[in-house]
């Protein structure tokens, strides 16, 4: 399936002008969070081959739906008459928070063509990737190339005068 082509640039400006308008009403800690994966986005597309800035900033989107969720739950103003300003700036957070999941998704993607892969080791904690073209220095194909003592374990002890 060919997925659209989709910018990195253009999920950033999305979501940073998305984050502008919800923070007329929600501000603080939202501003703070979403403001701050902003950054790891900008991180991500000054640092077009760097692996850790683009999962920062999928992680930070996924963390943030959960945030939004909490603060928009929380922080909307009941028992007040509501105005134009905090109705459009609610539905801008809820948009906001809306299009995180399919800015995950894309961003992903663009992780993985970035050469990621998405391998969980049992003990640590984030991604892990596997270098298939990586030879370690240990390993050597040529038993010519071998240590000149290493067939001594073969031999028979010599017996003492």
């Amino acid at each position: 399936m060919e997925l659209p082509a989709v910018n990195l640039k253009a999920i950033v400006l999305v979501h940073w002008l998305l984050t502008t308008w919800g923070c007329l009403t929600f501000s603080n800690s939202y501003a703070w969070a979403n403001f701050t994966v902003l950054a790891l986005g900008v991180w991500a597309i000054a640092q077009r081959d760097s692996l850790d800035a683009i999962i920062m900033f999928l992680v930070g989107l996924a963390i943030t739906i959960l945030l939004d969720i909490v603060y928009i739950s929380i922080f909307y103003p009941h028992g007040i008459p509501l105005n134009d300003t905090i109705r459009f700036s609610t539905g801008m957070a809820i948009f906001s928070l809306l299009l995180k999941p399919l800015s995950c998704f894309f961003v992903y993607h663009m992780y993985r063509e970035r050469g990621g892969e998405f391998i969980l080791n049992i003990g640590s904690f984030g991604p892990s990737q596997e270098r298939s073209a990586y030879q370690t220095i240990d390993t050597q194909e040529d038993p010519a190339l071998a240590h000149p003592y290493a067939d001594l374990e073969s031999k028979p002890a010599a017996r003492p005068y």
